[in-house]
């Protein structure tokens, strides 16, 4: 009898999602605050637009400069590790062998089911220094494109959402009209950001919708509440 084929569905666009989120998630918020805030003062739509395209592109470099930084952060961490992990299978593999045991043990496996698997490894080096490196360490190989490939997502994601709070100011020369909209649709955007972020990141899509709504609603809030005050 014919059987379906069995396909497991697997999300693996991990980091690239990280790094639209992180990007995004502030892209919406900071400058959506900072129009806010601007808009309480009673100042122009001009003025609005080149403080927000100010802060995008200094947010933008920032954010995108951080996210490089920590890539690279991440790329030395594992070169030391993987240099450290060398050094100890050539000067003590006894004791490299003994913790690749404790890694199979951890899993169920007896002593016995794990000295045959652990001897085979040990005659393999480089396979070795990986298991031990994945396994004992969690640590996965850095892509060599990731420092830069996570600066330009994040850059990229801050710009897209800095420029939604602040596309309303560009179009309407009316302050109150233009803040409407802008609060308007940047609410919007912030409820299908946190929903989609929920429906790829395996959390609940709706509970994440709301939090980013919140979130991103309170922080122009209080930039236009206490910007009114001091105005």
């Amino acid at each position: 009898m014919p059987q379906t084929p069995h396909v497991e569905k697997h999300f693996t666009g991990s980091e690239f999602v990280r790094d639209v989120v992180i990007g995004m998630a502030d892209g919406l918020t900071v400058p959506f605050a900072l129009a806010a805030g601007i808009s309480g003062a009673g100042v122009s739509t001009h003025v609005v637009v080149v403080a927000g395209l100010a802060e995008i592109a200094a947010g933008s470099i920032a954010m995108g400069l951080g996210g490089y930084l920590a890539a690279k952060s991440d790329e030395e961490h594992y070169e030391n590790e993987l240099e450290r992990e060398t050094r100890e299978v050539e000067t003590i593999p006894e004791a490299e062998a003994d913790e690749v045991m404790e890694v199979f043990e951890s899993y169920g496996l007896t002593k016995s089911e794990s000295e045959p698997i652990v001897a085979a490894l040990t005659k393999r080096p480089k396979d070795w220094i990986q298991f031990m490196m994945r396994f004992e360490l969690g640590l996965e190989e850095p892509h060599p494109a990731r420092a830069r490939r996570s600066a330009s997502t994040i850059a990229a994601a801050y710009v897209v959402g800095g420029l939604v709070p602040l596309s309303p100011y560009m179009i309407l020369s009316e302050i109150h009209a233009a803040i409407l909209v802008s609060v308007g649709v940047t609410l919007l955007a912030l409820f299908v950001f946190g929903y989609g972020k929920g429906r790829y990141t395996g959390t609940h899509p709706w509970r994440g919708a709301v939090q980013t709504l919140v979130i991103g609603a309170l922080a122009a809030g209080a930039a236009y509440l206490i910007a009114k005050a001091i105005s």
